[in-house]
């Protein structure tokens, strides 16, 4: 080897690690001109890219991987949830919203749980379950968009219910942190703990009972879940544990398409879901941060004065929310005000650059509201993105007899203050926390989510932040370190350890009380994106290493 040759080669091995390390993501983005898949769980991908290669479309792959995630991630979500999606018809260029959030049994009322010395919503027990939604919302998506049939998109999910899987890191976890919790219901301590305990990383766990109602749901409709044979089941164990939920509450439940809210930030139109979710807090946080420049080089990604810009808007935002939104349904609401570039900037005033507002209030009206996410791309560009949930880990912990799977909690978020938007009233919706979420410039079209409760909103704006002032690309924008405010008064505020000890002393010296958490906490939520060019007709594919998730490319067709 001529000793030219030698330097050349030497210098292109000896490149390759220190380009490696220059690079802030840990993973890339996976790159197809077929379908994508990203989810939280490999399992998951799998069977919705499965479907694709099989002829189906994104909505069947969103399917067939949200009923996989019912099975690998029972604490999470379920057949015993709510579900919302945006899909992206790419034919017509256009969005629709479903909103499958179930609503209060007609006789859950604040005077009955006043009457059993409550004067707060159950957090827990049969009194925090709603009629669960996602079953109605499986149901209208295959109905409006799906290419197969609904007992072919389940059928990977019943027959990995059936034969079992080994379980993953993550989940290994969230199920031994729920023992006690599972021990305080004789059908989830069967269900879920076998040999009275949580199964082990890489111990096979199986729930034929789930495959059963998932059959149900593959051969008759919702009908089996709202009307037949699982309806029954629920309704026996709301007997058992003294619930007021009837026949007619599950059987007249229907999901609602809706038209999907949006704002502009930056060179970008954001989506989110209208309410009764959170998402409007999303799209006036990005409002009122878009007042300040956080491309610039004196904010800049993980600046102290970026971060200080975005916790005061999310405590803005957030205060807001918990103020005026609830179920449009019931009262009218001020969305188009809170929506409003005008109703940002005024907000934006409050914000001192040099101190944090441990007591922020809601904004004046002028005279005149835990969890999984998964999106996809299909090859000819339609998307989904979809959220799922059973609000807590296992739910209400309750499991109605033989059925397999934990009926949510959600009626926990209802407030029994008969003024507030989110009073709650037999078939009203409660104030969601789970939200989808897309956006588009130009030819660029992107689904995305970011999961956990009240982490979800403020999540949507920091990603949204990372794609359009730091110009990353979606996986690194998944990636990058995430602060999380739960509470929603005090100075408090959590943030990952990978922003710089300067910013977080500085952010200490403007009266932000910082807990530090780990390198990638599960506080901070799990998140998947897609993305789709248009104008290569090239999709991307991105999943956060806070979850066990993959994002899966489909083969190219024969």
């Amino acid at each position: 080897m001529t000793r030219s040759l030698f330097t050349i080669v030497a210098l292109t091995i000896l490149a390759l690690p220190i380009l490696a390390q220059d690079r802030s993501q840990s993973r890339s983005m996976v790159v197809s001109r077929n379908g994508i898949v990203a989810s939280e769980s490999p399992l998951a991908s799998q069977a919705g890219v499965r479907i694709l290669e099989s002829g189906g479309n994104a909505v069947d792959a969103a399917i067939a991987t949200n009923a996989m995630m019912g099975v690998v991630e029972p604490m999470m979500n379920g057949i015993g949830g709510d579900l919302f999606a945006i899909v992206y018809d790419a034919k017509a260029n256009k969005l629709y919203g479903l909103n499958a959030s179930g609503w209060a049994p007609k006789e859950l009322t604040i005077e009955f749980l006043r009457k059993q010395g409550l004067s707060a919503m159950p957090q827990k027990g049969i009194n925090a379950v709603t009629v669960p939604g996602a079953v109605d919302g499986w149901q209208k998506l295959s109905e409006k968009f799906a290419r197969k049939k609904l007992a072919e998109d389940l059928a990977p999910a019943i027959r990995t219910a059936q034969q079992g899987f080994p379980v993953p890191e993550w989940d290994a976890l969230y199920w031994a942190n729920e023992v006690d919790y599972l021990r305080g219901d004789e059908d989830a301590t069967k269900t879920y703990l076998p040999n009275d305990r949580p199964p082990k990383l890489g111990e096979i766990f199986r729930n034929p009972d789930l495959a059963a109602s998932l059959q149900a749901i593959a051969s008759e409709g919702r009908n089996a879940f709202y009307k037949n044979y699982i309806a029954v089941k629920i309704l026996d164990a709301e007997k058992r544990h003294g619930g007021v939920m009837t026949a007619q509450d599950l059987a007249e439940y229907s999901a609602e398409w809706v038209e999907p809210i949006s704002t502009t930030y930056r060179d970008w139109t954001v989506y989110e879901m209208p309410p009764n979710g959170q998402g409007i807090a999303a799209l006036e946080m990005l409002n009122i941060m878009e007042k300040f420049p956080l491309d610039e080089k004196e904010y800049g990604f993980g600046s102290p004065k970026a971060l200080h810009a975005m916790i005061e808007a999310k405590k803005l935002a957030y205060t807001d929310l918990v103020k005026y939104i609830g179920d449009p349904r019931h009262q009218k609401l001020p969305t188009a005000t809170l929506l409003s570039k005008e109703w940002a900037a005024d907000r934006a005033k409050l914000i001192d650059p040099d101190h944090a507002n441990c007591d922020v209030t809601a904004g004046t009206l002028p005279p005149g509201g835990d969890t999984t996410y998964l999106t996809v791309v299909d090859r000819d560009g339609n998307m989904v993105s979809l959220i799922q949930s059973n609000y807590s880990g296992f739910g209400s912990g309750i499991v109605p007899a033989g059925t397999g799977f934990v009926l949510h909690n959600r009626g926990g978020l209802f407030n029994l203050d008969p003024n507030s938007p989110d009073a709650l009233a037999g078939h009203k919706r409660p104030l969601h926390t789970i939200i989808p979420a897309f956006a588009q410039k130009g030819d660029i079209r992107m689904a995305f989510g970011i999961m956990g409760g009240w982490n979800q909103s403020q999540a949507h704006a920091q990603f949204m932040a990372n794609i359009a002032d730091f110009k990353m690309n979606i996986q690194a924008a998944v990636e990058a370190p995430r602060f999380v405010k739960y509470a929603f008064t005090n100075c408090e505020v959590e943030m990952e350890s990978r922003f710089s000890q300067a910013a977080r002393n500085e952010l200490t010296a403007k009266g932000h009380k910082i807990q530090l958490k780990g390198v990638f906490t599960s506080d901070v939520g799990g998140g998947q994106a897609v993305l789709r060019d248009f104008g290569t007709g090239v999709n991307y594919g991105a999943s956060d290493p806070r979850k066990d998730g993959q994002a899966v490319a489909e083969l190219p067709l024969e």
